[in-house]
């Protein structure tokens, strides 16, 4: 009976078959665009407490040389090291990042050593070496949510950072202030925080410092 149907019914001619065809064809592209346009406008909200590894070079020169290898995410004895999904966009999945309140970086470098294109550049893991090869972004202190602001010594962000005296010193009762021209953004003193949510946080730098 069905046989019957299929062929009591007319056949399109060619032109309405390919015109069928290229409109099926264009619905579906028009989709897959809409798709890679609402993915690449997400990164600024999902990206945007992220930090490079140590050693990275400017954002735009970063996503050309990094080739996704996950060499750095590997090498990581910390652990510390993430790769973005595709919810940070297509030009930034899989390359490596780090969320410094779930886990800092302890500045050891060797991600930065066993990278292969140049993406992280290597430095030497001491105050000196950090200072001049490492800008993964600058504390800022929330004053309205620091217990140290309110007359409650905590002090836990300056005793986490690895340049305390010098990126990070302190006030009366312990209040951090940090110093921006040297903090290299580790975000040791964002995870030692014990305010939640967490009155310093680390901003992401677009620019690596001039490596020497």
């Amino acid at each position: 009976m069905s046989e019957r149907r299929a062929q009591d019914l007319p056949a399109l001619p060619p032109g309405d078959r390919v015109g069928r065809r290229s409109f099926i064809g264009a619905l579906i592209a028009g989709f897959m665009a809409l798709g890679a346009f609402l993915w690449g406008r997400r990164p600024a909200r999902v990206v945007g407490s992220a930090l490079r590894p140590p050693g990275a070079v400017s954002e735009g020169a970063f996503l050309d040389a990094c080739t996704r290898c996950f060499k750095c995410v590997n090498v990581c004895p910390n652990g510390c090291i993430k790769v973005h999904g595709l919810s940070a966009g297509i030009h930034r999945m899989f390359t490596p990042y780090i969320k410094a309140r779930e886990r800092a970086c302890t500045l050891c470098g060797e991600c930065a050593r066993v990278c292969p294109t140049g993406a992280l550049q290597a430095f030497e893991p001491t105050r000196d070496g950090w200072l001049a090869g490492v800008a993964m972004g600058t504390a800022r202190v929330n004053k309205a949510m620091c217990y140290s602001f309110h007359g409650r010594t905590c002090g836990a962000c300056y005793r986490a950072c690895p340049l305390a005296g010098t990126a990070m010193k302190i006030g009366v009762f312990e209040t951090p202030l940090v110093q921006p021209e040297s903090c290299v953004g580790c975000g040791l003193c964002e995870q030692a925080c014990l305010h939640l949510p967490q009155a310093i946080r680390v901003i992401p730098t677009s620019s690596a410092r001039v490596h020497t």
